[in-house]
């Protein structure tokens, strides 16, 4: 029987990430899993290469994860895209300067984390006064455009610098997608860009109430799929994301897995306090499952209410022509029954 390919996101500090890295055990669970590393590039230190070095020799596959400063937006998008070409050629630097081997290269697309820090702390009425730029940014195609095309042009530079391009990608796309709507993406700064492989972030720890609706309702149309979170990853003082118990996890795996083969996990410093590495080592793959189809209704009603406004949204204009169109024709056939009755009489 074969077995899903598993990869880790892995978004530690440089000290943090050596001290990782520093314990055999962990290179041992990896290996024993086959598994992947997708590891977030949060600086170009000697540090940050020591422990991808650790990994090449041990190994196991390592995809870069590109990221910004947190000033700069951290997750690329359309307003950061001359800072992630930047990003890429200094990275490519480093990785010549250290010798370091990577098999993949992967593009986090998602909104300013300013934003959505913002939104984690339900700063409503920090949010309401973003609300005009957020509207500002809907209505400028031309920004989007730009920013598709850079981005579009990187991808294109990173292979022939001869890796492969993940993209780490909202599942609200295929929303967008079905409707040939670019509105949400226009008002958060996401950007609908071809790659090698999309990986959409099906995390039910963000969506308790609906989970696990929420990844059985988007991942038939996956090509892969990212569960979680399991803890880690880029957190405040201010706030703690939701984590999955093993349990939740095991259960979204192979929910997961029923869709993809291509898994995704995160985070690794979250299984890794949790001890999940050596249990997942040992689960049951084959167990039967139950399918969420209930809990994913309501999910699957919210999509279809929210692509019928994307449709309306993005078909206003033929809209609007028609009705007005049909409201001229019917006044002009009214009009001439209304002077052929006068000339009747």
């Amino acid at each position: 029987m074969t077995f899903p390919k598993l990869t880790f996101f892995c978004e530690l500090e440089s000290e943090l990430l050596q001290t990782l890295f520093q314990n055999p055990e962990v290179i041992q669970d990896l290996s024993a899993l086959d598994g992947a590393v997708s590891l977030g590039i949060q600086d170009l230190s000697a540090a940050r290469a020591e422990a991808v070095k650790r990994l090449n020799d041990a190994g196991i596959p390592v995809t870069a994860w590109l990221l910004l400063p947190k000033d700069q937006g951290y997750y690329f998008n359309t307003d950061n895209y001359l800072e992630a070409v930047v990003c890429y050629q200094d990275f490519h630097n480093w990785t010549s300067e250290h010798g370091l081997r990577w098999s993949g290269i992967g593009l986090d697309i998602e909104p300013d984390i300013r934003l959505l820090l913002t939104l984690a702390k339900g700063r409503w009425r920090a949010l309401w006064r973003e609300a005009p730029r957020l509207v500002k940014h809907a209505l400028n195609h031309r920004r989007y455009k730009n920013a598709r095309r850079a981005y579009e042009e990187l991808i294109d530079q990173i292979h022939a610098d001869g890796y492969p391009v993940e993209i780490y990608q909202f599942p609200i796309l295929a929303d967008e997608r079905k409707t040939r709507s670019t509105l949400l993406q226009r008002m958060s700064g996401v950007v609908d860009i071809p790659a090698d492989r999309e990986v959409w972030m099906l995390y039910s720890s963000f969506t308790k109430r609906r989970s696990p609706g929420y990844l059985w309702s988007y991942a038939p149309q996956a090509q892969a799929i990212g569960v979680g979170s399991t803890g880690g990853g880029a957190e405040s003082e201010a706030f703690s994301l939701p984590t999955l118990g093993w349990e939740e996890l095991a259960r979204d795996l192979r929910l997961a897995w029923y869709w993809s083969d291509q898994l995704y996990i995160f985070s690794l410093e979250g299984c890794v306090q949790q001890g999940f590495l050596k249990r997942i080592q040992k689960m049951a793959w084959d167990q039967p499952i139950i399918f969420p189809s209930e809990a994913a209704e309501p999910v699957n009603a919210g999509r279809r209410a929210l692509q019928g406004f994307l449709w309306i949204n993005k078909n206003s204009p033929i809209i609007l022509s028609i009705l007005i169109g049909g409201f001229v024709l019917i006044e002009t056939i009214r009009r001439l029954v209304r002077r052929r009755r006068v000339v009747t009489l």
